[in-house]
């Protein structure tokens, strides 16, 4: 029997326009083995936890520029856990000071990745989180 594909939800939520990085982890995690639902732009966190609730996904990768991560993420682990589905994990992504990420940790979210970050570096990480539950 074939071992279940880890499937990853890429979300854009909030006003954000700028999905390029966005679209980049997408095909890594896709090349690295794993299915990839990709909501595209100005998605609402009730939207995305939604849609990652019908699709069964394992991960929620989310992706903020526009600076309201503080106000976005944090709702979408909120949302999560009142739709009892709190065994998504959820990490981030963007231009997020490191006070911010510090605190976006205490609230849930598994990881921040910042500018720098490598494809191979976030395929690795969501791979062993979610292998890990």
């Amino acid at each position: 029997m074939a071992e279940k594909k880890i499937r990853v939800l890429i979300a854009k939520p909030g006003l954000d326009g700028h999905d390029r990085g966005a679209k980049i982890v997408a095909r890594a995690l896709r090349d690295g083995g794993m299915e990839v639902i990709y909501t595209g732009l100005h998605q609402t966190p009730e939207q995305i936890v939604e849609t990652a609730i019908q699709e069964d996904v394992d991960h929620i990768g989310l992706s903020c520029l526009s600076g309201a991560h503080m106000t976005l993420f944090p709702r979408v682990v909120e949302l999560l856990r009142q739709n009892k589905a709190s065994d998504i994990t959820v990490s981030g992504g963007g231009i997020i000071p490191d006070e911010d990420a510090l605190k976006l940790k205490k609230a849930g979210i598994a990881a921040i990745f910042g500018p720098g970050a490598t494809t191979g570096e976030i395929v690795t990480f969501i791979r062993d989180l979610v292998t890990s539950k």
